[in-house]
């Protein structure tokens, strides 16, 4: 079997669980006669290599950091930089739902949100859904999403780093989002994306119409984008970090080289190779190897 990378990430300076997550993977390292751990990033990651694995090392490392407030991963060594990343936009790499926030200006905040829950959980289909949640928009004054994107919409911890990180050791980024181009174009600009695919919402040049352009970029339309744009880059899949937190992601999630479940739903983070519940999207980047001293100035 090929070599792996057992890697944990800690939110920085959290020197204790640093140092129990190092003192309990290394428990589970020495049993395997491996050497000392190489350090990514002191008080926040380091990384024992594996030779090979075997069925019982993934749930021993899940054990030794059982309620510890670090995140890991067992990744393969083989393509481990990855040449493609591919992110979700709402709840992931921004913070909010933007079509939750379009909807407190319409004063139905709740009722959308509910909706938009139950599809991130995979219990509504996603396009039937967003074309409910869109329809209940009509008449909304263009001027709401400027005042959503100002007001609201902020880059999550470690977005913009881990996308310009990537970008400077050679990686083409790309946004993927079911939500809108309005959004999606502005958020991929401040973070640092090349690209950008979303949906499109209709208006009359005053106000929304309650409709969305057809086809919408859904579940399907996600898992096309990554191998479309692996296949623009001569790569295969297996060289792409897809990340995301809802059901709709969970397809380019499961299908790229490294799929990464961040704050997910459930239904998300039992199926993808790696999660991030604790430190930032910085730990994507210590997923794949990269020292803090690679990093983006």
């Amino acid at each position: 079997m090929s070599e792996h990378a057992l890697v944990f990430v800690a939110k920085p300076d959290d020197k204790p669980a640093y140092r129990e997550a190092l003192l309990m993977l290394g428990r589970v390292a020495l049993s395997r006669k491996l050497p000392p751990p190489e350090v990514l990033s002191g008080w926040e990651s380091a990384q024992w290599i594996y030779p090979a694995i075997d069925a019982d090392l993934h749930h021993e490392a899940a054990q030794a950091v059982a309620g510890l407030p670090v995140d890991w991963a067992l990744v393969p060594v083989k393509r481990r930089r990855k040449r493609l990343l591919v992110a979700d936009m709402d709840s992931t790499i921004i913070n909010v739902e933007c079509l939750d926030e379009l909807a407190d200006f319409a004063g139905i905040k709740a009722e959308i949100a509910a909706i938009t829950e139950r599809a991130m959980r995979g219990e509504l289909e996603f396009e039937p859904a967003l074309r409910e949640r869109v329809s209940k928009l009509k008449g909304l004054a263009l001027t709401a999403l400027q005042r959503t994107y100002d007001e609201r919409v902020r880059l999550n911890p470690g977005a913009e780093m881990m996308a310009r990180t990537m970008a400077k050791h050679g990686a083409r980024c790309v946004l993927v989002s079911g939500g809108f181009t309005f959004f999606t174009a502005r958020v991929a600009e401040a973070a640092g994306f090349h690209a950008n695919r979303a949906n499109v919402l209709l208006d009359d040049g005053a106000s929304l119409t309650g409709l969305v352009q057809e086809p919408i970029l859904g579940r399907a339309a996600k898992l096309g984008a990554l191998k479309s744009e692996a296949a623009a880059l001569g790569v295969a899949p297996a060289e792409a970090l897809a990340i995301g937190d809802g059901a709709n992601d969970l397809d380019m999630i499961k299908a790229a080289g490294l799929g990464v479940a961040y704050r997910a739903k459930p239904i998300v983070a039992a199926e993808a190779h790696a999660k991030i519940d604790h430190a930032s999207l910085e730990a994507a980047l210590f997923f794949q190897g990269y020292r803090r001293s690679e990093f983006a100035s």
